[in-house]
């Protein structure tokens, strides 16, 4: 990886131009890798229900030591401005499209894990020029897309305390570093923690909150009584079912990543093979319908390049590190937000209005009959809509 190019100055901060060069080397070392993986039995019959399929993965694997062509990826996101600057001690690297409209609102987007910038490369184009996608200009946004600290280029982390409350301090001086003071913040996964943490750590300047695949303070926090539960919906109550099955048969993840997440670098550091697993699992349980194969929803070459951020960088262990910061960080906020906050359930999500209003100022709630937790890679289309319905009234 390389950053080439001078340095520009914005409030006595450098922000240097960045291009992904990822040397031979590196890719060499990863086709060896995945030619001389040791691979595990597994029991018949069992599909998905214990984890990632033996059959599968190996096919998958085999794709991405001989089809998959990384320079070509390498070069899409390369045709996109990336920056790298220095905050709060953390090198912070994020992609910046201004909209071809000079008066177009600026609005930073937030992944969440396991994704990355990647997961927004359908959605630049449609959000910064609707005008040239069938939309209308007056929708327009400039984008800042960061990588969370710890993950793809924005990682390791070299500190302890890297939780969602401090990204998005962070954030707001990279908003004000890029000369926004007025902008808007989106976000899903951990994206959906930040962009609300946002909202309050710079309430005067954010002018809304946008989420998908959106968690805590959007779902219930403990037992649900018979008496609240017959008063939801059915959708309602289909979403509690989903976040039962989340906690007692898909959260495996966040309990290792939020415990002992130095313990799972080495294995993910380490095996291709076991970077692969561990992202493809969630891109099957999380993308709509969970019951096909994550391709269904999720074009492999893009599934694959997501992965590809990870492997490339070395960064699943600081990536992990942020769920431990969550959990250890007691300081959950608790007073309610005020900022204007649009909430995407899509049909895999999880959130309940009534719960979401306890602690946020909720101005737009839209529901789906399809997609997924991973919105801007499987249907961009609905996201982009929602988001320009959204943040319309508030420019």
């Amino acid at each position: 990886m390389s950053a080439s190019g001078s340095s520009v100055v914005f409030m006595s901060e450098a922000i240097t131009p960045f291009r992904i060069d990822i040397p031979q080397a590196d890719l060499d070392d990863l086709r060896n890798r995945l030619s001389t993986a040791r691979w595990p039995s597994d029991l018949p019959g069992v599909g998905w229900t214990r984890g990632v399929p033996l059959t599968y993965l190996r096919d998958l694997a085999e794709y991405w030591r001989i089809s998959y062509d990384w320079r070509k990826h390498e070069a899409r996101l390369n045709e996109i401005r990336q920056f790298t600057t220095d905050i709060d001690g953390q090198n912070v690297h994020f992609l910046h499209v201004r909209s071809p409209q000079p008066d177009a609102l600026p609005l930073i987007l937030t992944h969440g894990w396991p994704g990355s910038v990647v997961e927004f490369l359908n959605v630049i184009g449609p959000l910064t020029d609707p005008a040239a996608h069938g939309g209308d200009p007056t929708d327009a946004f400039h984008l800042v897309i960061p990588s969370l600290p710890g993950f793809a280029f924005s990682g390791p982390t070299r500190q302890t305390g890297w939780n969602t409350g401090r990204v998005a301090a962070a954030w707001a001086q990279l908003m004000s570093r890029l000369g926004y003071e007025r902008y808007g913040a989106q976000g899903g996964d951990l994206g959906a923690f930040v962009a609300p943490e946002l909202g309050r750590a710079a309430a005067g300047r954010v002018v809304g909150v946008h989420v998908n695949a959106a968690t805590f303070g959007f779902i219930p926090f403990g037992k649900v009584s018979d008496e609240e539960r017959a008063a939801l919906t059915d959708a309602e109550q289909a979403r509690l079912g989903r976040l039962k099955e989340f906690m007692d048969d898909q959260s495996g993840y966040f309990k290792l990543s939020a415990t002992r997440p130095q313990t799972l670098a080495y294995a993910l550091t380490d095996s291709p093979v076991g970077q692969l697993a561990w992202n493809v699992e969630k891109f099957k349980e999380w993308t709509f319908p969970a019951a096909h194969l994550p391709e269904a929803a999720v074009d492999r070459d893009l599934l694959l390049t997501n992965v590809m951020l990870y492997w490339l960088t070395g960064t699943a262990g600081s990536a992990a590190q942020m769920y431990y910061e969550n959990m250890h960080a007691n300081s959950w906020h608790t007073e309610p937000a005020t900022t204007p906050t649009g909430v995407a359930v899509f049909a895999q999500d999880l959130p309940i209005r009534r719960y979401a209003e306890y602690g946020n100022n909720v101005t737009h709630w839209s529901e789906f009959d399809r997609g997924g937790h991973f919105a801007a890679m499987e249907v961009p289309d609905l996201l982009t809509a929602d988001i320009r319905a959204f943040f319309r009234p508030l420019r």
